[in-house]
């Protein structure tokens, strides 16, 4: 298989192999790969624990266990965390 890659992405590739840490182009490609493989892994259960949380929020409300939405008041608690982040910083 022959793979071309941008200037930017062939430097990257050689310089992860002279830093030592891998042997070769086709370690530093085989170990992107493997991490892209584990990122899209990751993505599917986010997308099935969001699926889930929608279903349930749907059930309470069929059950009449949900209550009507504060924009207003997500905004202010949204608001408060980022002035806390900020501040942290």
């Amino acid at each position: 298989m022959n793979v071309s890659l941008t200037p930017e992405l062939e430097k990257l590739v050689n310089q992860k192999v002279e830093s030592g840490l891998y042997n070769s182009a086709s370690e530093v490609i085989r170990e992107g790969l493997r991490l892209l493989s584990e990122q899209d892994e990751l993505k599917r259960v986010r997308l099935e624990e969001l699926r889930r949380e929608v279903l349930r929020g749907h059930e309470q409300s069929k059950r009449g266990e949900s209550k009507p939405l504060d924009v207003a008041a997500i905004k202010a608690e949204g608001r408060q965390r980022l002035a806390r982040k900020r501040k942290a910083s």
